[in-house]
């Protein structure tokens, strides 16, 4: 017979109506600004039926101010954000990923810059829970991707502290940092998935989550070849004001739409390659920078030699840091996503 299971926060209590809930959750500073689901005794006891671990496990310390985020708290902000049980054990693997110290959480909490946590889910588990991949992945339509992304920014908030305009100081911030969830679409690309480069089993499940801005669109509907698609990819890429160029880390995102990929894979060019195009021809010439960021820039001069007015400026200091996926549905658009820079990318499997 299953243990019934036994819930340690504390409750509260409202007016019976969903407008007095979200009043409250509102004046508490508990919510991202849209309505939420009452986190009620029964319907957090339901979430937690997706997944077997104990409600009192923690799952990660959540920076900045190190809250513990036990697979309960998880759950309860998962309620709040409308998934359904059986998104709880993406949502749990997102949060041990980002608490990795590579992730680097504590400043993507805090920084001015516009990133939000990326999930990427990779696996056969992303077309049983029908994470979108293919048409409009990035935008709304999909209860998968927008309550799962959702429920992760709602632990941020409650259980890691990152209140915007005191602790998430982001400038201008995104629409990413509402929700920012999607799959690769494996089953179109041309090539192994991200989470198989990475050495785990086509058949395993896993999150990747990378401090990302949103998308920036790659518009080529004229060119005919890989190396041309691959050229316009390169020209849109080559921008001086990201921190990956500025700074000279981090992992830039390239999320190739499907039929912009057949025709670069069609020609011969496998995921490696195509991160060494990138790098060799993602160049911009020295004089596009300020004086202040050229100066900035001599900091990193033993990766491309010492700058002068010839220089063409590489916009990662290695072909490595260049994260390639598939992803999308017809339509001749890619995207890309520079990334924060002072973080690295973290894959787990999802348990």
């Amino acid at each position: 017979m299953a243990k019934a299971l036994k819930l340690k926060s504390e409750g509260i209590t409202v007016p019976d109506s969903l407008e007095a809930a979200n009043r409250l959750f509102y004046e508490c500073g508990w919510t991202d600004g849209l309505p939420i689901i009452p986190p009620t005794k029964e319907r957090v006891l339901e979430m937690l039926a997706g997944t077997d671990r104990d409600p009192q496990d923690v799952v990660a310390c959540v920076a900045p101010q190190s809250g513990e985020a036990t697979v309960e708290k998880i759950a309860i902000n998962a309620v709040m954000a409308g998934c359904l049980p059986e998104y709880l054990p993406v949502v749990l693997t997102a949060i041990e990923a980002m608490a990795e110290e590579p992730f680097n959480l504590s400043s993507i909490q805090a920084t001015t810059h516009p990133c939000a946590p990326l999930v990427i889910v990779n696996g056969p588990l992303a077309k049983k829970l029908d994470i979108n991949c293919g048409c409009n992945a990035f935008g709304q339509g999909w209860r998968a991707n927008a309550t799962i992304g959702r429920a992760i920014r709602l632990v941020l908030l409650n259980v890691g502290g990152g209140t915007p305009g005191t602790v998430d100081r982001s400038t201008q911030g995104q629409p990413g940092k509402y929700t920012y969830c999607i799959a690769e679409n494996e089953a179109e690309s041309p090539w192994v998935p991200l989470h198989v480069e990475r050495g785990f089993a086509a058949e395993e499940s896993t999150v990747t989550v990378t401090a990302a801005e949103g998308p920036h669109n790659i518009n080529d509907h004229e060119s005919i070849t890989g190396k041309s698609i691959l050229t316009t990819v390169a020209g849109t890429m080559a921008i001086t004001g990201s921190n990956n160029t500025t700074y000279m880390v981090g992992e830039p995102l390239l999320a190739l739409g499907v039929e912009h990929a057949t025709t670069i894979a069609s020609d011969g060019f496998s995921k490696d390659d195509i991160k060494t195009f990138i790098f060799d021809n993602a160049r911009i010439p020295i004089a596009r920078f300020s004086p202040e960021n050229i100066a900035r820039r001599k900091q990193f001069s033993k990766h491309y030699g010492e700058p002068d007015e010839n220089t063409l400026a590489p916009i990662t200091k290695s072909r490595e840091d260049i994260m390639v996926i598939v992803v999308g549905g017809a339509g001749k658009h890619s995207s890309w996503m520079p990334t924060f820079g002072m973080s690295r990318s973290v894959t787990k499997a999802i348990r």
